[in-house]
């Protein structure tokens, strides 16, 4: 398991973390989460071939979790992709590919032409994300559960199940304790984060939108020790924070994270940063 990108929301700035992504590999399957701004170069950096590429996940359209799914493919696609890629997302995602293949049409054509290479729009299928269990092949089960992250409305926790092994992303929510019904002893909750005492300095670092982002993160976002509380109440086997809110303001780190998750939870604990390797013990 590989976090990617760590930060929460879709900007960087120098010396910043990366947007939300993550490569899971369950029994010897390696599928992606979430394709936040940097995700080619995250998973290359973990030793994968892009060419290897097969299923993908988004959780929610919101452009830190899917600005780079079609230029993660359409990299793919020049690194020698030649099998099919499911991706799996809420209703909308399928537009966003259709723009996506509309905006590279003159090269597609043109590399298919001069390349000789497979049609990219050939190879990429999208499903639609369901509640409940709604992928179920080669010995893994994944199932999404809705959460809260207001204005959207399909934005799902998903449950990634394999060779007896079990991983939930929260995705991003708002506190949300039928969570922990969805999880119950996972051996790892990838779940969002934010840091209270953070919050006033992020707004304003941001600096061009008024009190509708304070608004936003407080109804929209767990700060992390609802994240811890939801994983004691599932009797997870660890914890990782992810979607860290701050991720790269050099005023607030570890100790700071520490300090709000150990209250809650005594358990194996993962602040997240891009690159992070966790094992799945």
């Amino acid at each position: 398991m590989a976090l990617l990108g760590t930060k929460g929301g879709p900007a960087i700035r120098p010396g910043s973390t990366m947007p939300t992504s993550s490569l899971l590999c369950l029994g010897g399957e390696r599928v992606v989460v979430d394709c936040g701004l940097g995700v080619t170069r995250g998973i290359v950096d973990q030793g994968m071939a892009l060419a290897d590429l097969r299923r993908i996940f988004i959780t929610h359209l919101h452009s830190d979790h899917y600005l780079e799914l079609g230029p993660l493919l359409h990299t793919a696609w020049t690194a020698g992709l030649k099998a099919e890629v499911a991706v799996w997302g809420p209703k909308g995602l399928a537009e966003y590919w259709q723009g996506f293949l509309l905006s590279m049409k003159a090269d597609i054509n043109l590399r298919i032409e001069d390349e000789g290479r497979p049609d990219l729009r050939n190879l990429v299928v999208i499903h639609q994300i369901e509640e409940g269990t709604f992928f179920a092949a080669e010995g893994m089960k994944v199932s999404a559960l809705r959460n809260i992250h207001p204005p959207l409305v399909d934005t799902f926790a998903l449950r990634f199940e394999k060779a007896g092994k079990t991983v939930v992303f929260s995705g991003d929510t708002a506190f949300f304790p039928p969570l922990a019904e969805f999880a119950p002893g996972a051996h790892l909750l990838i779940h969002e984060a934010m840091l209270e005492e953070a919050v006033e300095a992020l707004i304003a670092r941001v600096g061009n939108t008024d009190g509708r982002l304070r608004t936003h993160l407080l109804r929209s976002h767990s700060f992390a020790p609802e994240a811890a509380r939801i994983a004691a109440m599932a009797g997870v086997k660890a914890l990782a924070v992810h979607h860290m809110i701050p991720s790269d303001d050099p005023n607030f780190g570890q100790e700071h994270w520490l300090a709000a998750v150990r209250p809650h939870w005594s358990g194996p604990f993962f602040m997240g940063r891009d690159g992070l390797r966790i094992e799945l013990d």
